[in-house]
């Protein structure tokens, strides 16, 4: 390939490149009206998969065998090489071009999603194109040969995944709650993973147990005295009751994602918005929770934060009111979401009474002690 010929498949190449930006930020500041018609998803993954076969072209085309799975490196004449780059543009603009069609009536969370989605196709066509430009147009190095495949390969799952994007916002925000669920899940099992301290030291060796002479080198990286995860009996009360806490809580979520995931049909492009802003609002709150469950594990290993404890709980009573309250302003209700939130109450009121007992009782202690020293 002559010098002119590299020269121009450059200059193409990098024309694309600049014109697939300047749409992405074009798209970025322009969201779509409502009044636009709104594209299918299922329109966009089969445009997706026409941007998955111009990858498989660019591969058949620079004399690959077996559909681009092996690469021997014969070089295709230049207008070739264009015409292919040119293809698989004009194909990735119209995917664009949909794509953004398809968030006509999308929340932010359905919105990011789509956006996240879309972007790793370009991402990867991006250094498709780049390498499929540079491995004529520039360096022959035997690497960027052997790497094509793997290259066409990320395009392929690029755009396979556009297939696991949710279609709807009620999908895509009861994805978004189960992963606050899943965060839940993690504390739940940090907390059972607390253990009380050993009442008598004698117990913490045994004939059975090796001495700390005779430990391993990795033993002593760590251990469960370096993570501070023994509690004492009153420490051991308070992590039992948020146990229960998170348990009902993610009972509460639970109920709250079948709740929305069986309105799906009040989803309409009628209503301007108003129930998908009632689900991102509902959304928000869940994830507000989920912080303050986190808060709440975190607070459990000694010394325990028993104020910033009783904090969370408050603010997560006040977010289950709101969500209920929320809930309730829908057209259906749900019977087992309501009594989830009552189940809720309880646990929360009973840990709050607890903790006040405890801090009462720390403060009496405390009284005494100084009164022993006075």
């Amino acid at each position: 390939m002559g010098k002119a010929e590299k020269e121009q498949l450059n200059r193409a190449l990098t024309a694309h490149l600049n014109t697939i930006h300047e749409t992405l930020q074009v798209l970025d500041q322009s969201p779509p009206s409502n009044s636009m018609e709104k594209v299918t998803w299922s329109q966009v993954i089969q445009i997706g998969e026409q941007v998955s076969k111009q990858a498989t072209i660019v591969i058949a085309s620079s004399a690959c065998l077996t559909a681009g799975m092996l690469w021997n490196g014969e070089s295709p004449q230049a207008k070739e090489v264009e015409e292919n780059v040119n293809s698989y543009f004009n194909v990735l603009q119209g995917f664009l071009l949909l794509s953004h069609g398809s968030t006509v009536g999308a929340g932010p969370t359905l919105s990011s999603s789509i956006h996240e989605s879309v972007k790793h196709v370009v991402d990867c066509s991006f250094r498709l194109m780049k390498e499929h430009v540079s491995l004529y147009a520039g360096s022959h190095d035997k690497e960027k040969k052997l790497s094509m495949p793997q290259i066409v390969g990320a395009v392929w799952e690029a755009c396979s995944a556009l297939k696991k994007v949710p279609p709807t916002n009620v999908t895509a925000i009861g994805r978004a709650m189960t992963q606050v669920a899943v965060s839940m899940k993690d504390v739940l099992r940090e907390i059972n993973e607390l253990k009380p301290a050993s009442s008598n030291p004698g117990d913490e060796t045994s004939d059975n147990t090796p001495s700390k002479a005779e430990s391993k080198p990795e033993d002593d990286d760590i251990s469960d005295d370096d993570l501070g995860s023994d509690l004492s009996p009153e420490e051991m009360k308070v992590a039992q009751l948020a146990h229960g806490v998170v348990s009902e809580t993610l009972v509460v979520i639970k109920e709250l994602i079948r709740t929305i995931t069986g309105m799906l049909k009040l989803e309409t492009p009628d209503d301007n918005g108003k129930f998908v802003g009632s689900l991102e609002k509902l959304l928000k709150m869940c994830q507000g929770v989920g912080a303050e469950i986190d808060e709440i594990g975190a607070c459990l290993y000694p010394p325990q934060e028993i104020d910033a404890i009783k904090l969370a709980l408050e603010k997560m009573s006040s977010r289950i009111n709101e969500i209920q309250q929320e809930v309730e302003s829908f057209p259906t209700s749900s019977e087992p979401f309501l009594e989830a939130c009552s189940g809720l109450r309880t646990v929360l009121k009973e840990m709050e009474a607890q903790l006040n007992c405890l801090s009462a009782t720390e403060l009496t202690t405390k009284v005494q002690n100084v009164a022993v020293f006075n």
